[in-house]
């Protein structure tokens, strides 16, 4: 373990008649703790100096750099930079200011080119979008785990110098126990062992979930896959994770017991729905590369931890960032190509280049109808978000059947959660100690909230020593997407109970809800049925100019945060690549214009 420690005094007035004792928090092998050490005379009526020391243990980051994908996410990032310098940059206009759009316009911007970023929403993230409510505190779009097997994602953390702000997990994957309501089976990764062999440890040290004749023809069915490679995961696109497993012999209970919590973690639906190629590109990762299953959570909110640190960088080089700028239409020229962009507001956009980085659908009902028919858009419509709920709920006390980590909740309705107030930890400003207000007594913490904001120190997002806040995703959701919230949170607290039995009843008679968000996307990521691969679009259009990223588009990872920023990579790719004939093309319609 990797342990940071600052010390620093600060000097804080604090009424003499508080009495208080040192105190001092801690959260099993991964945690953050505080101390404080104040001594006061109840008779006193001065105010006292407030020595404090903070200390900070976690788990560090693994060593990704020499893996083959993270050399190879380097090597393209790199390339950006390298290239010749435009001696006219590309003005390129950016629809949607998700993960793809933000990696699009970064990546540009480091070519030279000037990206135009529009995002119709008040807010940045697509779907990692995050809004705080009246009380200050944070509720999400989804539950966001960054993997080692993220290799462009851990690129962009580093070239944005925010490698800290990722918070890592033990090498863990642990599941609820339904038949054992309450308990839980882990999946434990060796740090000594490389990869396969780190993975097929903790599978073989698991006998809580599989039997070992489970195990073995479950291995045997594997067996195709680890030796086809690729082609033979490619080849398995046409076949759902349930038909592929009765192919291959491996018992319905492995199904039951495993990949089912794996299918709608990874897509939010069901193994009888999701094609097996996505299983078996999550496996390959998370077999092949030895921190590839590892996870970490990010240490507060994504719009401002990670989706402005994008739009700073893009602003320091020329680009542009605009929020509520909503498309309205496509207009195109004469050729069919793109003309300008017409906002919701009355404003024309114009630009040399054209880029959409919008989910599937909203894709969809802008395309103009002269371009319905070409192939490339048609194969779009068979590519469906799929609809999803995100759950958060603030009880009235700190939960115990809990871990630092994500869990697999293993529920007819609920896929994965975690409790936000432990996982992610207060995290200190750069060259700076944070203090939590929780572990002080009332006459600091009155004093502190005035002191934070003149120091421009925010308190904390998520953590809170004394209350949980769980964070979960709601899946498969589409029988619930219309329903009220207060159905969502009565089948919610159900399931909860099962997990919680000591803790929580159905009927708040145990732990009680301060509060909750609901959060409802209907269209999330695209719905990775069976055959769906053949329809992913290539971020090249047959249309001159016009340019697709997005997780949906063709990339060899998942719908994820890290085939949206890879997609994105790819679209800046494309573009540099184009920019001569494009730069050139803009020059023509300008000639042209001016003569008329």
């Amino acid at each position: 373990m990797a342990s940071y420690t600052s010390a620093l005094n600060f000097n804080f007035p604090i009424p003499s008649s508080s009495k208080f004792n040192s105190n001092s928090l801690s959260f099993g092998a991964s945690f953050t703790s505080f101390r404080h050490v104040v001594t006061a005379s109840s008779s006193s009526k001065r105010l006292l100096m407030v020595p404090l020391k903070v200390s900070c243990i976690d788990y560090p980051r693994p060593e990704l750099e020499n893996s083959a994908n993270f050399l190879e996410a380097a090597y393209l990032s790199s390339t950006f930079l390298a290239s010749p310098r435009p001696t006219k940059p590309l003005k390129v206009v950016i629809v949607g200011a998700g993960l793809a759009g933000l990696s699009t316009a970064k990546y540009l911007a480091d070519a030279g080119h000037k990206p135009i970023l529009l995002e119709a929403r008040d807010v940045l993230g697509g779907k990692v979008a995050a809004w705080q409510d009246e009380d200050g505190d944070w509720y999400e779009t989804g539950l966001h785990i960054f993997f080692g097997a993220y290799p462009n994602v851990q690129n962009l953390f580093g070239e944005l110098g925010i490698n800290d702000r990722l918070q890592w997990k033990e090498h863990s994957m642990i599941f609820a126990m339904p038949n054992k309501p309450g308990e839980f089976s882990r999946f434990d990764f060796p740090e000594v062992l490389p990869s396969p062999l780190n993975g097929i440890w903790a599978i073989l040290r698991n006998n809580e979930m599989l039997t070992w004749p489970e195990k073995v023809k479950f291995a045997i069915g594997l067996l195709p896959a680890m030796l086809g490679g690729q082609p033979y995961v490619e080849a398995q696109d046409g076949l759902s994770v349930q038909e592929w497993m009765e192919k291959q012999g491996i018992p319905e209970r492995v199904t039951d017991e495993v990949f089912i919590a794996m299918s709608k973690a990874l897509n939010f639906i069901n193994p009888d729905e999701l094609s097996m190629q996505c299983v078996l590109i999550a496996l390959n990762r998370f077999l092949q590369e030895k921190h590839g299953s590892k996870m970490a959570f990010l240490d507060g909110n994504p719009p401002e931890r990670l989706c402005m640190p994008v739009v700073d960088h893009i602003r320091s080089l020329g680009g542009e960032v605009h929020l509520n700028s909503r498309i309205q239409k496509i207009e195109l020229n004469e050729d069919s190509t793109v003309k300008s962009l017409l906002l919701s507001n009355g404003k024309v956009i114009e630009g040399d280049t054209y880029v959409f980085a919008t989910p599937v659908d909203i894709l969809k009902l802008l395309l103009p109808d002269n371009w319905k028919g070409l192939s490339y858009f048609q194969k779009l419509e068979k590519l469906v978000g799929v609809p999803v709920i995100n759950i958060h709920i603030w009880f009235d006390r700190k939960l115990k059947n809990t871990y630092d980590h994500l869990l697999f909740s293993r529920s007819s309705l609920l896929s994965v959660y975690a409790d936000m107030s432990v996982t992610c930890k207060v995290k200190a400003p750069p060259h700076m100690a944070l203090i939590c207000t929780d572990v002080f007594p009332q006459p600091v913490q009155m004093l502190w909230p005035a002191w934070s904001r003149s120091q421009h120190i925010s308190l904390h997002e998520y953590y809170n020593p004394n209350e949980s806040m769980l964070e979960l995703v709601f899946a498969p959701a589409e029988e619930w997407i219309s329903r009220s919230d207060e159905d969502i949170i009565g089948a919610t607290m159900s399931e909860l109970a099962k997990l919680f039995p000591d803790e929580i009843a159905a009927d708040q008679s145990k732990a009680k809800i301060v509060k909750y968000h609901i959060v409802k996307t209907p269209r999330s990521v695209y719905k990775t049925v069976p055959d769906c691969e053949p329809c992913r679009p290539v971020q090249r259009s047959p249309i001159e100019g016009f340019y697709l990223a997005g997780d949906y588009t063709k990339q060899k990872y998942l719908a994820s945060m890290e085939g949206a920023v890879l997609s994105g990579k790819l679209c800046a790719q494309a573009i540099v690549q184009d920019s001569e004939l494009l730069a050139a093309r803009s020059q023509k319609m300008v000639a042209e214009a001016n003569a008329i």
